[in-house]
């Protein structure tokens, strides 16, 4: 090839590749000549021929070729036309992935002449539905030839019955709306009385049973949003089969399904297909944001600027994962996504602090009160504490709260990988870079929750207290520092050292010291050193977020 670099332009809604590609057809000449070994005689009668067709042509007419002028001619004609760059062509496309495009999404025919179906399966002419019925019963574990070449009606029955239990099993895995649903697959011979083709012949039908109710309806008089559920499950379980490990592309998937059903659509990509395939999707749907996989959700915008005339000037349709920087309409369904998801959890203030969790809302009000009744300065009480559960999700509270007139701030436990996701929080301008602190910007360490604002020795008195550990049992400062592997953490270590504690003593959790700690308020009275190093630390935190009140 002359460049290394080509250019391929996919077809949508039909077979169709066209491949800019520049291909030096001389050079592959020549290599193959060298490769053949011809000598000085046997090239002579090629002599300025640039391409493997014609070269081809000249070999196929030669009234006596030699061996290796065969040998060069078996290999060029085994090029598609004897050409060389759709020879590259052939072999590139054998490499390139394969994408699956969906822009709508069919619904399965409830009702099938199998007599009429087997026909246009031969004829190759099978209607959409038909064919998603199909994909149905390999879903099922059965196929229509299976169906067909059952001669009792017992062994059909119990054939039928089987499928169903399948298919229930998985589609309703997948299907939280409902669990007292299952699929039937129902056989049996058409009536004079029916509309043809379902008048005579063997008839399938599939319905759905509701076992609250003791009743089955046509799978077609279920609600339009489960039909195309359960039609996507079936067409999609054969993907494999029919398309091998393609790129999937949906376009708005789930447009008839609720909210609920949008999130069991959302899992059922991630749990069937991610493994198998890589996955596209655009939607508007707030309940399609895949919330644990927030970096890989990209934004799309028409972007347009203003001149210095105030003229606009049209710059084109722009992909960004910078999902803070665009507009308001184009982020409207993550906004609403996110505002669901903190929404469950989140009582917000005029002054609103965040944190990972409700220890660390304990451990705050425990400390900041024990200060105070020493006269010290404990946590303003205008900053209301809001646990978010996890540093990802204080990310999302910004990023919908940020901007709404309020005071946010955020104290985050700080670990191996958080680095990147407090970067983006300060980074995002959503937040004051000043109001946004790790608990490792107290402690100096590379790593700490807020336990490790706790004196150790405070912290292995603190679990003993709280799991009534007995003597060789007990933690301390020295049994933290000693552990393998060790961490810079009290938790992890703690958890270490729970780990060969005996089946009778609780497992160790990050709540339970906590909760104790604010109902025995009077743990925090001795004085000594590691309680007075305990509530510098925590001192400390609390002047610094003070601080953010002042000008407020």
């Amino acid at each position: 090839m002359n460049s290394n670099l080509f250019e391929v332009t996919y077809g949508i809604g039909f077979d169709s590749r066209t491949w800019d590609i520049d291909v030096n057809e001389k050079k592959v000449l020549e290599m193959l000549l060298s490769k053949h070994k011809l000598d000085a005689a046997e090239r002579s009668i090629l002599k300025n021929i640039n391409t493997t067709q014609r070269a081809a042509e000249i070999l196929s007419d030669h009234d006596s070729p030699s061996e290796k002028h065969q040998s060069l001619l078996s290999e060029i004609s085994a090029f598609r036309e004897s050409r060389a760059t759709l020879a590259v062509i052939d072999l590139l496309n054998s490499q390139s992935p394969k994408f699956f495009y969906a822009s709508h999404f069919e619904r399965m025919s409830g009702e099938i002449s199998l007599d009429k179906l087997a026909q246009d399966k031969a004829r190759d002419d099978l209607e959409i539905g038909d064919q998603i019925f199909l994909d149905f019963l390999e879903y099922a574990g059965t196929s229509i030839e299976d169906l067909q070449q059952v001669g009792k009606y017992e062994e059909l029955k119990a054939q039928c019955e089987g499928a169903s239990n399948d298919i229930s099993d998985e589609i309703f895995e997948f299907w939280s709306q409902n669990e007292a649903l299952a699929v039937k697959i129902d056989i049996g011979e058409g009536k004079p009385d029916d509309p043809p083709p379902f008048n005579t012949g063997t008839i399938a039908k599939i319905r759905v049973e509701n076992q609250h109710h003791r009743a089955t309806v046509p799978l077609s008089e279920r609600s339009a949003g489960f039909v195309w559920f359960f039609s996507f499950l079936a067409q999609f379980k054969q993907l494999k089969n029919t398309t091998g490990n393609a790129i999937i592309l949906l376009d708005e998937p789930g447009l008839t399904l609720h909210g609920k059903a949008q999130s069991d659509l959302l899992r059922y990509i991630q749990e069937r297909l991610l493994p198998e395939h890589q996955v596209i999707y655009t939607t508007h749907s707030p309940f399609m944001v895949p919330e644990q996989r927030l970096a890989d959700v990209r934004v799309v915008e028409d972007v347009i600027r203003k001149d210095e005339r105030n003229k606009p000037i049209v710059i084109g349709t722009k992909v960004s994962s910078d999902i803070l920087s665009v507009d308001k309409d184009t982020l409207f369904p993550l906004q609403a996504h996110l505002g669901y998801e903190i929404t469950q959890s989140l009582f917000i203030g005029k002054n609103t602090l965040l944190v990972e969790g409700p220890s660390d809302v304990l451990y705050l009000q425990a400390f900041s009160q024990a200060l105070k009744e020493l006269k010290r300065e404990g946590l303003d009480p205008r900053w209301a504490i809001c646990p978010t559960g996890g540093i990802d999700k204080i990310w999302s509270f910004a990023s919908l709260f940020g901007g709404n007139k309020l005071n946010v701030a955020v104290l985050s436990d700080f670990a191996k990988g958080d680095k990147p996701k407090i970067e983006r929080i300060k980074q995002s301008q959503l937040l004051k870079t000043d109001q946004v602190w790790t608990v490792s910007d107290f402690t100096q360490k590379g790593e700490s929750d807020i336990e490790d604002l706790l004196h150790p020795e405070m912290f292995a008195r603190l679990v003993n207290k709280t799991y009534s550990l007995k003597s060789t049992l007990k933690l301390s400062a020295k049994k933290l520092s000693e552990v393998t592997p060790r961490s810079e953490r009290n938790v992890k270590n703690a958890e270490t050292l729970f780990m060969v504690m005996p089946p009778e003593v609780d497992e160790f959790d990050h709540f339970s010291p906590s909760s104790w700690l604010i109902r025995n308020p009077d743990f925090i009275d001795n004085e000594n050193e590691y309680v007075s190093d305990t509530l510098d630390a925590f001192e400390q935190v609390f002047k610094t977020y003070n601080a953010l009140l002042k000008n407020i």
